[in-house]
């Protein structure tokens, strides 16, 4: 290989690593829970968050709910114990719908971050995500709206 050959391939793969690391992290598929609403509550089974395979049961970090209520979705993040977070999944910077992933949310217009708590984490957005209070009982996950 000359010299020009390898510049050239470096330069190509220089460009493509972050497009093909973006895409190997987006594989992880996302699942859009069912829910029903209640006056001003969505109401979401905890059940929504288990992957039952025969022999095992394993629980998914969130789960997305899309509602007309709201013009983007809502992702329910499950913390630390019994904790959930909802936050609206539209960047605060220039109302992009944000994308989840490696534990936090990402703009894929401006390159906003935000942790699952909806907190900035990087620029140019410069206001927390909109959050909704959640209440749990022994079998849902209440997202209180209004």
């Amino acid at each position: 290989m000359n010299r020009k050959q390898f510049l050239k391939t470096c330069g190509v793969a220089l460009v493509g690593l972050p497009f093909a690391s973006a895409i190997l992290t987006s594989c992880q598929s996302i699942y859009y829970a069912s829910f029903k609403t209640i006056k001003n509550k969505i109401v979401v089974p905890l059940s929504e968050f288990e992957i039952v395979k025969k022999t095992s049961t394993t629980y998914r970090d969130f789960v997305m709910v899309n509602t007309a209520l709201q013009d983007f979705p809502i992702c329910l993040y499950r913390t630390e114990g019994s904790n959930y977070i909802a936050s609206l999944m539209k960047c605060t910077h220039r109302g992009c719908e944000l994308n989840v992933g490696g534990g936090m949310y990402s703009c894929p217009c401006h390159g906003s971050e935000f942790d699952t708590k909806g907190k900035v984490l990087e620029g140019p957005a410069d206001q927390d995500l909109k959050t909704f209070k959640t209440t749990i009982d022994d079998e849902n996950i209440y997202i209180e709206l209004f």
